[in-house]
């Protein structure tokens, strides 16, 4: 490992991610798409998200949106350069384009999404080449919690559509 290579506490990302996590427990109990962020800066969490979609009537109220904008009103700047963007589920064309312009230095995921992620799942917004700015990232942290909690929700909506409740 080259010396002048950041070091990365994988203890800290797992106790972040936790902290996501319990984000996404607030979209499920609410009805919502499980997925949790938090924006840390300087060791410490300065803003949370969930997603609030169906709550807001609001397509672009995803976890990773609301907790941008909270982390620029924590910062008093729209620059996050020096902060870390911790989500449950790899993010979206939107949310990714997001951490760009908002220059997160570093992204971290729990669970991938091959069909839509913008992370390296079915496309890589966070290090296109032709953008100014490329965020480092880090997926596969508590994936199986995260997975595991999409799955009982989709299970449910699923169920409740079976039975007409939905």
């Amino acid at each position: 490992m080259d010396e002048n290579e950041p070091i990365i506490d994988l203890q800290s990302d797992v106790y972040f991610m936790g902290e996501a996590l319990r984000q996404a427990a607030k979209a499920y109990a609410a009805g919502e798409v499980p997925v949790g962020a938090v924006v840390v800066r300087a060791g410490r969490i300065i803003a949370r998200g969930f997603n609030q979609v169906e709550m807001l009537n609001d397509a672009t109220a995803h976890a990773e949106m609301l907790a941008i904008t909270a982390a620029e009103n924590a910062a008093g700047n729209w620059r996050l350069n020096d902060a870390t963007l911790y989500v449950t589920k790899e993010p979206c064309p939107m949310c990714a384009g997001a951490a760009v312009h908002v220059r997160f230095q570093r992204v971290v995921f729990g669970v991938g999404d091959p069909k839509g992620g913008a992370a390296g799942g079915a496309m890589n917004l966070l290090q296109f080449p032709t953008l100014n700015h490329r965020c480092e990232i880090t997926a596969g942290v508590l994936e199986e919690e995260t997975r595991m909690l999409l799955k009982s929700f989709f299970q449910e909506q699923r169920m409740a559509k079976k039975q007409g409740l939905n």
